[in-house]
C-alpha cells in the first residue's frame, strides 16, 4: 500500500497569481491617492477664492456709498497691476488695487514668484442695479484642475483660459439698502 504525503509549499504560479493580484490592488491605491490630492487641490482653492470674495464684499460694505466707484469694467482684476496701490487716490481705487494684489498671489511669495492665490486668479465686479437699493456682484474665478462645466453665474475670465470647462468661478451678491426713505418723495436716500 502506497501512503501519499501530501505536499506541502505553494507553487510559483500560486504566487505569480498573489503577486498580480497585489499590484492591480496597489495601481488602485495610488489612483485614488492622486484623485485625492487633485480634489485637496481644487477644495484649497475653493476656500482661498472665498477668502478672497469675502475680502472685496466687506471693503465694498465697508464703503457704500461709493459702492459704483468699484465696478471693474471688460477688464478683471488680477490680470495686471499697472498702477502701484501707492498712488492711488480714492478709498474704491485703494481696495480695488489690494485686491488685485491679493488675486495675483501677493500675499505670498515665493523665490520671488507670487503663489498666494489661485491658479490664474481674476476678479470682477458688477453693479446690474445702479439705483436704489444697489445691487453689487463679486466675483472670483481661477483655473482649475480637470475640466467640468463652465460656470454660467458669471461672464468673468471667460475665455482667458485654455478651456473654458476648467475656470471655476465664486460668486457673492450684495444688496445695499436705503439708509431711509424720503418723505416727500419716496425716493430712497444713499446711505
Amino acid at each position: 500500500m502506497l501512503i501519499r504525503i501530501s505536499e506541502r509549499g505553494v507553487s510559483m504560479i500560486e504566487v505569480l497569481v498573489a503577486l498580480l493580484i497585489l499590484t492591480i490592488g496597489l495601481l488602485g491605491v495610488a489612483g485614488i491617492q492622486t484623485q485625492m490630492q487633485t480634489a485637496q487641490l481644487e477644495a484649497y482653492q475653493r476656500s482661498q477664492a472665498i477668502v478672497l470674495m469675502q475680502d472685496m464684499i466687506d471693503r465694498i460694505n465697508a464703503n457704500r456709498k461709493n459702492a459704483a466707484n468699484y465696478v471693474t469694467g471688460s477688464t478683471p482684476l488680477g490680470t495686471s497691476n499697472t498702477t502701484a496701490c501707492t498712488t492711488t487716490t480714492t478709498t474704491a481705487q485703494k481696495d480695488m488695487c489690494a485686491w488685485s494684489e491679493l488675486l495675483v498671489g501677493a500675499s505670498e511669495v515665493s523665490s520671488g514668484s507670487k503663489v498666494g492665490a489661485m491658479n490664474e486668479a481674476r476678479g470682477c465686479i458688477t453693479l446690474p442695479v445702479a439705483t436704489m437699493p444697489r445691487q453689487v456682484i463679486v466675483s472670483v474665478v481661477w483655473q482649475g484642475i480637470t475640466p467640468t462645466l463652465a460656470p454660467a453665474a458669471t461672464s468673468c475670465g471667460s475665455g482667458s483660459y485654455t478651456d473654458d470647462k476648467t475656470r471655476r468661478a465664486m460668486v457673492a451678491s450684495i444688496v445695499i439698502g436705503c439708509l431711509q426713505n424720503n418723505p416727500t418723495t419716496g425716493v430712497c436716500t444713499t446711505p
